[in-house]
């Protein structure tokens, strides 16, 4: 299993709006895909103009397939990601939780 977490930072917070409904869309396209275990994302509300995604993937075959489907291409790639600055954690598990 591939665990994936991305920290999103708006870059204005003129496109929170925006930000919100693009990664709603996003969230409903990706839980549809082959191989997609988890896909949530959060506003946080410590942090203001700040998205976590959380994601699980079967594989790494099915991540990589989720990098080429409809909505990384139309939604994420194009619309999010130039409105936040980005840092995606790939995470592991800890041995005993």
């Amino acid at each position: 299993m591939i665990d994936l977490t991305v920290i999103l930072t708006a870059k204005d917070p003129a496109h929170m709006a925006e930000l919100r409904s693009l990664l709603a869309q996003q969230v409903q396209l990706s839980r549809a895909e082959p191989g997609c275990i988890r896909f949530e994302a959060f506003e946080s509300g410590s942090v203001s103009g700040t998205f976590i995604l959380i994601e699980r993937w079967e594989s790494q075959a099915a991540l990589d397939e989720h990098r080429k489907a409809t909505g990384f291409t139309t939604i994420y790639a194009p619309k999010v990601i130039p409105l936040v600055d980005r840092v995606p954690h790939v995470c592991t598990v800890l041995a005993g939780t």
